[in-house]
C-alpha cells in the first residue's frame, strides 16, 4: 500500500493547523498499517513548508510549485493533486478537509478511477486495511467502514488529531513538473470584512452560540433585539470568540420576525449547519434545541445560559448550566472583560 499525504501551503508559505492535524493522523495511520508514507505539497514555493515537517517520518517529499498554484482554483488544484498521486503511485491518499481540498478531491478520484470520502473524523487500521469513521444523518450516527477501491482519497476533518509538532530539517523534496494550459480564470484579489466585523473564527478558543430567545419577549414583556445585538457583538469583540447560531434564529427572518442582522446561515450550528470543534462553547437562550445540541457533539467543554432549569441543556447536553437571564449575565461579562 502506497500512502500519500496531500497539503497546500498558506499565503505565507506555511502549513495551516488543519494540515498539521491531518499530517499527525496520517503518521499514526502509517504506523498502524506498518507502511511508509510520502508527502505531496503544492503552492507558490512549498520548499520551506516541506523543510518545516522534514522530521515527520515521511519516506519522501514531492512538490509542485509555481505562482499558478498559490491561490485556490479547481483546474490547477485538481491537476496538481492528480500529478502528485500518479507520481507517488499512491493507493491511499489523505488531505486536510479544507474548502480547497473538499472541492477537488472527488473530481480527482473520478479521474483516477478511485473513490473519495470527505468529513472523515477518525482513522484506524484492522487486518492490514485502513478503516475510517464518519458521521451520518446530521451527526446522529457514526459509521466505521473501509473500501476496496483504489486509489482511496480521504479528506480529514480538523481536530482529528493534535497538530504535528517536530523539528525542521532538510526535506530534499523532489519537484514534480506540471505544465498547465492557459487558465480560463484569474484570481484578482480578496474581499473580506474588517477583523472587528468578522464573526466566524474557526481557530477561536470559544464558540458563542445564540438561540432564538434573544429575539423573544423578555421578562418585562418587551422585545430587545437592538440590545441583544449590542451585547453579542461587544462580547465577540472583547473575547475574540466565534459566533454560532441555532437554525430557528437564522430562519426567523423568513417568518417576518425580528432578527439579528449580522447572522446568516454561515453561522448556523448543527442540523444543516456546521459541526464545530472549538475547545469551549457557551450557548445562550438556546432552549435546548436538539438540532443545535447535535451540532455541539465535538465541542470540548459545553456551557449554557437559560432561564428554564428544565430545558434540554439541564439534562446532560451541557457540562454546566447557568439558570439566569442571558441579558443580565452577558451585560456583566462584558463589563468585566472591558
Amino acid at each position: 500500500m502506497n500512502l500519500l499525504f496531500l497539503a497546500h501551503t498558506e499565503a505565507d508559505g506555511t502549513l495551516a493547523k488543519s494540515a498539521l492535524e491531518a499530517l499527525a493522523a496520517t503518521v499514526q495511520l502509517a504506523a498502524s498499517l506498518g507502511t511508509p508514507f510520502r508527502v505531496g505539497l503544492i503552492g507558490d514555493n512549498p520548499g520551506p513548508a516541506a523543510d518545516s515537517i522534514a522530521t515527520c517520518g515521511a519516506a519522501g517529499f514531492l512538490t509542485i510549485s509555481g505562482a499558478e498554484f498559490a491561490q485556490a482554483r479547481y483546474a490547477s488544484d485538481a491537476a496538481a493533486a492528480e500529478a502528485l498521486i500518479r507520481a507517488a503511485e499512491a493507493t491511499l491518499v489523505t488531505a486536510p478537509a479544507s474548502s480547497r481540498w473538499n472541492r477537488v478531491l472527488p473530481g480527482v478520484a473520478h479521474r483516477l478511477g478511485g473513490r473519495a470520502d470527505t468529513h472523515i473524523t477518525g482513522l484506524d487500521a484492522a487486518n492490514g486495511q485502513p478503516q475510517v469513521s464518519r458521521w451520518f444523518y446530521r451527526q446522529r450516527m457514526e459509521a466505521v467502514f473501509t473500501r476496496s477501491t483504489r486509489p482511496w482519497l480521504l479528506a480529514l476533518e480538523g481536530g482529528i488529531a493534535p497538530a504535528w509538532q517536530g523539528a525542521a530539517g532538510a526535506a530534499n523534496a523532489q519537484a514534480v513538473v506540471l505544465t498547465l494550459a492557459a487558465p480560463r480564470t484569474q484570481v484578482t484579489g480578496f474581499e473580506a470584512p474588517a477583523s472587528d466585523q468578522q464573526t466566524i473564527r474557526p481557530d477561536a478558543e470559544l464558540l458563542f452560540v445564540t438561540g432564538a430567545g434573544w429575539t423573544k419577549k423578555q421578562a418585562d414583556g418587551q422585545v430587545k433585539v437592538a440590545e441583544a445585538g449590542t451585547l453579542i457583538l461587544d462580547f465577540l469583540r472583547l473575547s475574540r470568540s466565534s459566533l454560532g447560531s441555532t437554525k430557528s434564529l437564522v430562519d426567523l427572518g423568513g417568518e417576518g420576525q425580528s432578527v439579528l442582522p449580522f447572522l446568516s446561515h454561515l453561522n448556523q450550528v448543527g442540523q444543516t449547519g456546521s459541526t464545530p470543534r472549538h475547545a469551549k462553547g457557551l450557548a445562550t437562550c438556546c432552549h435546548g434545541e436538539e438540532p443545535h445540541t447535535v451540532g455541539w457533539r465535538f465541542i470540548g467543554e459545553r456551557r449554557a445560559i437559560s432561564l428554564d432549569a428544565n430545558c434540554g441543556w439541564s439534562r446532560g447536553k451541557a457540562d454546566i448550566l447557568y439558570v439566569a437571564d442571558a441579558f443580565a449575565v452577558m451585560r456583566k461579562v462584558n463589563e468585566l472583560l472591558a
